[in-house]
């Protein structure tokens, strides 16, 4: 069975992002987190990359990566741009960036992927869709890459998600020369 790898960045006020013009511009993890991206960062993604063989993204980091990634070319964008993407969205009608579009009940389709065969599903970021795939007990590790920085507003990790407590256990540490500390946690 393959299995569901989120992966995502927190500042260590517990900040993952945000979207609210008044707070966007220091609170995007491409903006706090960009300082700390080295050769260990780098690294460490691509291995997350090279043991995936499809992406899982909500709409929100779909269309960022989409915007990000799809008109990069060269070695560091063929991976990321490969990639068989499935983006989950009750709003979008269509997709590009070799993305398949979810419809229907996304925990339901979500579990046949993961009986489909193959490498891990990589889900980079959490958000919205977190709510659907942790209530059905559809992650099976967890990445949290906690970044040494204080963002002070923002979105923070699992903020309004409206699932019952859950416990992880945790199963890894990866330590960076630049301060990130990556938890890895499994579900109990």
């Amino acid at each position: 069975m393959r299995k569901i790898i989120e992966s995502t960045f927190v500042s260590l006020d517990g900040i993952i992002d945000d979207t609210r013009p008044s707070t966007a511009s220091r609170a995007e993890p491409h903006r706090w987190g960009h300082p700390y991206w080295d050769d260990q960062h780098a690294g460490y993604a691509g291995k997350l990359m090279t043991e995936a063989d499809a992406m899982l993204l909500g709409r929100v980091t779909y269309e960022a990566f989409a915007q990000s990634w799809g008109s990069q070319t060269g070695p560091e964008a063929q991976p990321m741009n490969d990639m068989i993407k499935y983006a989950a969205s009750r709003t979008l009608t269509e997709t590009t960036w070799n993305a398949t579009l979810l419809k229907g009940d996304v925990a339901e389709e979500v579990a046949k992927l993961k009986e489909q065969p193959g490498g891990n599903i990589l889900k980079w970021g959490t958000g919205e869709l977190d709510r659907t795939l942790v209530q059905h007990g559809l992650v099976d590790e967890f990445h949290f890459w906690y970044f040494p920085v204080i963002v002070g507003a923002g979105k923070h990790l699992f903020e309004g998600a409206g699932f019952d407590t859950t416990h992880l256990k945790l199963a890894d540490v990866e330590r960076f020369d630049s301060g990130i500390v990556v938890h890895i946690y499994v579900p109990k």
